[in-house]
């Protein structure tokens, strides 16, 4: 299926969907935001690196805050930043490389790794090459991590975007789900998680989710 421009959902949709169905309903269903410190730290680091512009240190190009999107996916948004890296092999070109920037550090689930690698099939529609790699940079450990995009985590972002266009057509918002990570989250007062919720996990929603489709 190809979508049309008008129906494009945004690419941190695959993160929110991954992180709590609840939140991204919130966000991308009822157009709902709230900032906390967290959020704001957040929203800061990416206003710095999306500024726009280009530089270019030999044979790496770097564009900020380009804006990519999928037919094939449904998707739009911009990348925090993309390196163009020249390789000369039989057929030169200048490949690009994302990298996605975040405040906290690596998380235990893939849903950095899945926005990661939606920019990445972004960006191979768009200049129709292959891109194996690409990269999350962490502002709490101040290091890159090497995503290597394999058939499981296109796999996933594909089975990801589904999730999301699904949930945005049935306009429902899903029943709170209490964890930890609760405690954190910039909706926590809105969501009320302890009070309504029930202690399940996001993976049995997810899996849920994809056995009713």
């Amino acid at each position: 299926m190809t979508w049309n421009d008008d129906d494009l959902i945004p690419l941190s949709a695959l993160q929110h969907i991954l992180f709590c169905p609840r939140q991204c309903a919130l966000i991308h269903v009822e157009q709902l935001w709230v900032e906390n410190k967290y959020t704001a730290e957040g929203r800061i680091m990416h206003e710095k690196v999306d500024g726009g512009g280009e530089q270019s240190r030999g044979k790496v190009c770097v564009e900020y805050g380009l804006y990519i999107k999928s037919n094939v996916l449904g998707i739009t948004g911009r990348a925090d930043v993309v390196e163009f890296h020249y390789n000369k092999g039989a057929n030169p070109e200048w490949r690009p490389y994302p990298v996605e920037y975040k405040r906290g550090k690596p998380k235990k689930d893939n849903s950095d790794k899945v926005q990661l690698c939606a920019q990445a099939i972004c960006l191979e529609e768009m200049y129709g090459t292959d891109i194996p790699e690409g990269a999350l940079f962490y502002g709490k450990t101040r290091r890159r991590q090497v995503v290597v995009f394999d058939s499981m985590l296109r796999n996933e972002t594909i089975r990801t975007a589904q999730l999301v266009h699904e949930m945005v057509k049935s306009r429902v918002t899903p029943k709170p789900v209490y964890s930890p990570k609760c405690d954190a989250c910039s909706f926590v007062d809105l969501c009320l998680p302890r009070v309504i919720g029930k202690k399940r996990s996001v993976k049995t929603y997810l899996k849920k989710m994809l056995r009713e489709k």
